[in-house]
This record gives structure tokens, C-alpha cells and sequence, in this order.
């Protein structure tokens, strides 16, 4: 519902001057509900804007290179681009058989999207993002991420996610939420009810993928959230991915199927047959990424 990912800050991020000898050193730290965060070197600011939805930053950062930072939240960037985008898109895509109609809602980086369309089965990607202005400034600084709205397939909504899943009809073999924080607007689309309306959009045979958030820092939403889905799909599995400028680092992906395991029916010779110049997903990282630590499982009740 609001733009791109996902994260879990709180707060607006704390920017600190500190002086050593002749030379000011920035910094920003993304505060997570003030009690710990993540703190990046600021080289300057690049570009920053008002949206009607929200503030949208592209920071010079000294690590991670150029960044993307909306509402106070680190979202993508240079050193950060795979890993998330990668792992949303082609876990569902080479699990059903035949993924030719596909839904992300949110993503307004445009990487999930990007994603997508390297996968040749898929005849058709729609994208909903309520914030337009993001899907520009990314066009102008993330190109690698923004490339797939070239692509015939794509098809960009400008509308509310929300509105969208409940007064629609078209049904989608593979939905995508690629959404931002549990808080404000966005908090409903981490509801039953949201997710029940999601799932009479899938086929028969339809597949949900949602960012989970951080098992760590948002023990109780990923409970919630797990057990919701638990009393609408058959079929609900965790899996997680390593990105470097979220919340622990340490990321999660509910994956939902009405018919398909995303172990047993992994596609390994569809993946192999297609040659992904990936970053960060392979097959390996597929098939391990559902293996949990201890915590995590007794977190969401996975025996």
C-alpha cells in the first residue's frame, strides 16, 4: 500500500554531525522504537522530495553507496539492490508450474518487478503502487532496479493496494506483497481480512508471497501474521534472506500456496534451463532459506 519494501522503523532517523579535527563527519541512524539502529556515514544528499504519501530521500552514503530512504527508513541501495528483490520474486515463481499471470503489490523500487520478468512463463506483470513519485526518482538513480517497466509484460497501476485486491476480479497465479511497515495505512494489509481477500484473487492453484518482517525485532507481529495466514492457506511456510540494511539483517518471507510446496515442488531444472545471473538467489539458497533457527520456529509454531 505504501511505497517499496517493508521495514521496522519507527521513528524518524537521527542525523548527527561530530566533529574530527578540521573535518565534519554526517551520519544517520535509523532508530529501531529507539532502542537500537543502524548507523551509515553520509557523503551528502543527493535529492529529496515531499510526496503526497510520504518524504522520499536519496542519500550519498560512504558504505552502501547511493540509497533510497523513505519516511526516515533505509530502503534499497547500491550495495543492497539483490538479495531482498530476488528472493520475494523467484522462490514463488520456480515453485508454480506455470506463473503466467503475476501481482506485486507495492515494490515502487521496481526490483520485484524486474525480477519478474526475466522469468520467460510469466505473459503478464502488474505492479500497484499507491506513490508514483518513487517509481521516478528510482528511474533516475536505480536504473538496474526500474529496467523491467520497459518490458511489454509490465503494466504499472498508480492505486491504493488495498482498494485494488478488494474490487477486482482478475484472478493471479502468483501474488506479490512487497509492502511497507505494519503501522499507519499499511497496517491493514497485514490483516485477515486483507489476506482473505488476497487469497480469492489467487487461481485455484495461486501462490502468495508476503515480506514478513524481522523475526527478531517483531516477534509478535510475525506471530500474529503466521498464524492469520495459517487459517487461510493450506500450505504456509517462513524462509529468510540476509539484507544488509534492514532491521537485524536477518529478513523474512511468509510464502502461501493453495496446492504448491516450496520444497517438494521447486522447479531445479526450470532454474537451471534459464541461467539467472542472480547476485544473491540460487538453488541452494532456495531450498536452505526454509530451514529456521530454533527461535524462529517456536516463534511461529513450525514443527
Amino acid at each position: 500500500m505504501s511505497s517499496t519494501k517493508k521495514k521496522s522503523s519507527y521513528e524518524e532517523p537521527y542525523i548527527e554531525e561530530s566533529s574530527m579535527g578540521d573535518l565534519w563527519d554526517l551520519w544517520m541512524t535509523e532508530l529501531h522504537q529507539g532502542k537500537s539502529g543502524l548507523t551509515v556515514k553520509i557523503n551528502g544528499l543527493v535529492e529529496s522530495y515531499q510526496s503526497k504519501f510520504q518524504r522520499i530521500d536519496i542519500l550519498d552514503t560512504a558504505d552502501f553507496g547511493k540509497m533510497l530512504v523513505l519516511y526516515g527508513s533505509m530502503m534499497v541501495a547500491d550495495r543492497d539492490l539483490t538479495s531482498y528483490n530476488e528472493m520475494i520474486t523467484h522462490v514463488p515463481l520456480f515453485t508454480h508450474p506455470r506463473p503466467n499471470n503475476v501481482l506485486i503489490i507495492g515494490g515502487g523500487d521496481c526490483g520485484a518487478l524486474t525480477n519478474v520478468v526475466k522469468h520467460p512463463e510469466v505473459k503478464k506483470v502488474t505492479m500497484c503502487e499507491i506513490d508514483k513519485m518513487v517509481v521516478e526518482v528510482c528511474k533516475r538513480h536505480f536504473p538496474l532496479l526500474t529496467a523491467g517497466t520497459k518490458d511489454r509484460r509490465a503494466k504499472l497501476v498508480f492505486r491504493d493496494g488495498k482498494d485494488f485486491i478488494a474490487k477486482g476480479k482478475e484472478k493471479f497465479d502468483v501474488i506479490m506483497l512487497d509492502l511497507s511497515d505494519p503501522i499507519g495505512p499499511a497496517a491493514d494489509l497485514f490483516q485477515k481480512k486483507f489476506h482473505r481477500q488476497v487469497y480469492n484473487r489467487l487461481n485455484s492453484d495461486g501462490i502468495l508471497v508476503a515480506q514478513s518482517e524481522s523475526p527478531y525485532f517483531n516477534p509478535e507481529t510475525v506471530k500474529q501474521m503466521y498464524s492469520n495466514l495459517r487459517d487461510i492457506f493450506p500450505i504456509v511456510k517462513m524462509y529468510t534472506a540476509h539484507v544488509p540494511i534492514y532491521p537485524s539483517s536477518y529478513w523474512s518471507f511468509a510464502f502461501c500456496s493453495k496446492k504448491y510446496h516450496p520444497i517438494d515442488d521447486f522447479d531445479a531444472e526450470r532454474y537451471k534451463r534459464l541461467r539467472l545471473k542472480n547476485n544473491y538467489y540460487n538453488a541452494d539458497v532456495h531450498l536452505g532459506a526454509f530451514c529456521l533457527p530454533e527461535y524462529v520456529k517456536r516463534l511461529i509454531g513450525e514443527r
